[in-house]
Parts: C-alpha cells; structure tokens; sequence
C-alpha cells in the first residue's frame, strides 16, 4: 500500500472534495483522483461514495479512514523519533469550541507556533460535544472544549481540567430591569443566544423545564460580537464570559444582571486519545499556556 494514496484519500474525506484535496496536497485534480483509485485498487473496496456531496465515505471507507489516520499518525511518530534534530513536525490538528475562542486563544496559539515552527497547525472551531467525539474518532489530535460543570469528557481519552469559568447574563443597559433578578424574571426576557448544539444552552433550557418556565429565543447567532451588538440593541438578554464583555467595543451599552440562586460555569477541559505519541509536548505546551491565560483573566 502506497502511504501517499492514503494521504490522497484522507484529505478527500476531510475537505469533502477532489478539489479542496488538491488544494491541500498542492496536487492536480487528476493526480489526486488515481491515488484514491489506487488505494480502491488495492483494498478492493469502493472508499466513496461519489453520488454525494460533499463527497462523504461509504462505510468500508469510513474504516479505511479511521484506520488510515492511525497509521499516517504512526509513521509521523516514528518519523519524529528517529529525527535526530528533535523537531516535531507533521500536523496538529486542534479543535476549539466558541467559548475558548472568545477567552482568548490568541496567545496560546501564537506560543504553539513560535515554539513549534516546523508543526503544521490546523484550528477546527466547533460544539464541545462534537470536538469530543471527533477527538474520540481519531479526526483530531486534541480539543480545548468547555462543558457544562459537573460534565465530564469520555473517560476513554485523556483530560486534563482547567478549571471552572463564570458565563454572565447582559442586558442592554437602558433596559428597565433591576440589576438582581429572579428566575421567573429572567424567563419572561427573549435570548440572544448561541445556535442549538451548545452544551450550556442545553444546560439553560433543562433548568427552565425543571422550573416550569418559558425559555423564549429571540435571535439565533453564532458569532459573540453580533450577539452582543443585538442584546446592547435591545433584542433581549445574552450571555457573555468576562473576557468577552471587557473586550467588546459594546460593553459601554451593556448591563451585567445577576439571578438569584443561579450562577452558571462552565469548565474548560483539553482532551486528546491517548498515547498523545510525538504531539505530547505540543498539547502539553498548549494546555499550559491555555490554562494560564484563563487564569489571568477570570
């Protein structure tokens, strides 16, 4: 089996094309359509299903695909194990979740370059839920997630706790609502809020049930900013981590309301599959760096 008709096949599977494979590997179209006939060749299965698009695998593809992603992860490790430069290269393929984003992983991800410059850094930002389970299916190396606290990662991967961080409940600061509220208060305020998929969103809304309380969504977005930008407009009531609100160019028009009884964290986690091979130092370094820059700005 040819290692490059595997690379072929990954990337197709991954950027959902022939197109966005060639663009990956710096390949022609046709060039990148015969290695995966190679592979199919020598496996005697079909790997896609090309009726599809994107271009997804079949389920015999879907294997090869796991399956592939280990054994190119293995020859990258035994690359780096022999290298006698005591680089690590390859690719690190790191998932985020949109909370992480706003905490400022700026620095984190400046010092994973500047300490690894031979390591291709690709950046996934996704739902919490989904980043685990794309960890667990080999798809990628590592994810800085946040859940719900009191919800822990899969016990199959490996984890490491950066602690609890506060969400905060904003309102337009010329709203006439009382800066300490109760949940039947806060109930009859449309949201401003992520898109369903959100594990703290959940969280909320189990919370309302549990209640008894209407929990009325006003505007879906998944960008912070334009979140916030709606909520300083009046749309409704929004949530904001810190960091976010001390940064955005809107906190002047926004309020921090606080509910009695009810104050929501999150907990941040950095997982990966375990043995974490020749990307250990980089996800150690990462995680540190991570879990300091949260610290400075709870």
């Amino acid at each position: 089996m040819n290692t490059n008709d595997l690379a072929a096949f990954i990337a197709v599977v991954e950027t959902g094309s022939i197109v966005g494979a060639s663009a990956r590997l710096n390949l022609t179209q046709p060039g990148v359509t015969r290695r995966v006939q190679n592979l199919e060749t020598v496996l005697g299965v079909e790997l896609l299903d090309r009726q599809s698009k994107p271009l997804k695998p079949t389920a015999a593809g879907r294997e090869a695909y796991e399956q592939g992603r280990l054994v190119l992860r293995t020859l990258d490790d035994l690359k780096s194990g022999v290298a006698t430069d005591g680089v690590v290269r390859g690719e690190f393929r790191l998932g985020i979740t949109p909370y992480l984003s706003e905490a400022g992983l700026s620095v984190p991800l400046d010092m994973l370059r500047a300490q690894f410059p031979s390591l291709t850094l690709r950046v996934i930002s996704g739902w919490s839920s989904d980043q685990t389970e794309r960890v667990g299916r080999n798809e990628l190396d590592a994810a800085a997630i946040c859940l719900p606290d009191g919800v822990a990662p899969p016990e199959e991967l490996a984890c490491d706790d950066l602690g609890t961080h506060a969400v905060i409940f904003v309102v337009a600061r010329e709203l006439k609502i009382s800066k300490t509220i109760g949940l039947p208060d806060l109930s009859r305020l449309p949201w401003v809020i992520n898109h369903d998929g959100c594990g703290f969103r959940r969280a909320l809304k189990r919370r309302f049930d549990a209640a008894h309380l209407p929990f009325q969504i006003a505007v879906e977005a998944l960008d912070p900013e334009l979140r916030l930008s709606l909520v300083a407009r009046g749309m409704g009531i929004g949530l904001a981590t810190p960091a976010a609100l001390k940064r955005s160019p809107f906190r002047g028009k926004l309020k921090i309301v606080k509910v009695q009884d009810f104050e929501p964290a999150v907990r941040a986690w950095v997982v990966h599959r375990p043995p974490a091979g020749r990307l250990a130092l980089p996800i150690k370094a990462f995680r540190d760096a991570l879990s300091l820059e949260l610290r400075e700005i709870r």
